[in-house]
């Protein structure tokens, strides 16, 4: 039970260090179709990551320092709820309504695309 905390732990820290990197520096400020262009690219980019470890991940180490802890720490929806929630207060509907359809259809597909993609590396 330590080895799967430590492993989550790890890998939530590690996760997390690189969402704040790609959400705060790389795209601080920066928007798409009016909405926070950060959050959405770490949602996206998380669920082709699960997706691609999902499937290509065999270990149970792996599963918790990678699935459980990278990306449980690397995604952002809490983030993504708060963003769409500030959208809707602040009267912008059509970029919250862009935001929410988007964020949840681009990470739907992602996931599949990337969980194609672990099948792929395993049959390899």
């Amino acid at each position: 039970m330590i080895r799967e905390l430590l492993a989550v732990g790890l890998g939530g820290a590690a996760g997390s260090v690189v969402r704040y990197m790609l959400s705060a520096w790389l795209l601080a400020g920066h928007t798409l179709l009016g909405f926070p262009a950060g959050t959405f690219a770490v949602n996206a980019l998380g669920s082709l990551l699960i997706g691609i470890l999902l499937e290509a991940t065999s270990s149970a180490a792996a599963g918790w320092l990678l699935i459980v802890g990278f990306c449980g720490g690397f995604t952002t929806f809490s983030t993504f709820s708060a963003d769409a929630v500030r959208l809707l207060r602040a009267g912008d509907y059509g970029p919250a309504t862009a935001y929410i359809a988007l964020s949840v259809g681009t990470c739907i597909v992602f996931a599949m695309l990337g969980m194609w993609i672990g099948a792929q590396i395993v049959r390899n």
